[in-house]
């Protein structure tokens, strides 16, 4: 149900999001986006947009560490997502194995993936992408490394819309920083 698409380039991030909510043979395309902004986090989801609205709209996450940005993702970070799911009754425990969601996270110019058991990673390549269309715009990425990150982004998308049924326009992208006005 979806595709999100996020690229670092030159110290800054750039996540992009199509439009559609898939429940079984049907698709509907969203105007609430599954991309946006939480304070100085940008983020992309898939899986639930209950558990989007949460990250959204009820998280505040911490103050990023300048020091250690992989260890305040992976412990500070990691536990006000957990604490947020947990209280909005999204967070599942089966067998003491606690579990959330899929999303994207961009902070300080780096781009991190927080999977369902809430680890989080860092690719070598530039980009990530996750959902429903994740191969094929894992494919479009990896050729189009000499493209500028946005035009990058939206032709991801757009193999995902080509090649999957749960991938709809249009596509939102946000940056961190946040992009002037006029630009991306």
């Amino acid at each position: 149900m979806t595709c999100i698409v996020g690229v670092e380039h030159n110290g800054r991030v750039v996540i992009g999001g199509d439009s559609a909510g898939v429940a079984g043979w049907s698709v509907t395309v969203r105007a609430d986006t599954k991309v946006f902004r939480n304070g100085p986090f940008i983020m992309g989801f898939t899986d639930s947009f209950r558990m989007g609205q949460l990250l959204r709209y009820s998280l505040v996450p911490p103050v990023p560490h300048t020091w250690d940005l992989d260890r305040f993702m992976a412990t500070d970070f990691v536990s006000a997502v957990r604490d947020c799911l947990r209280d909005g009754g999204f967070a599942r425990n089966d067998s003491g194995n606690e579990t959330g969601g899929l999303f994207l996270v961009g902070i300080q110019g780096r781009l991190y993936r927080v999977d369902s058991d809430f680890q989080i990673g860092r690719s070598v390549d530039d980009y990530q992408a996750i959902g429903a269309g994740e191969e094929y715009a894992r494919g479009s990425l990896h050729g189009s490394g000499d493209l500028p990150p946005e035009e990058r982004v939206r032709k991801a998308l757009a193999a995902a819309v080509h090649h999957s049924t749960d991938v709809r326009p249009p596509f939102h992208l946000v940056w961190d920083p946040e992009e002037p006005p006029g630009q991306g």
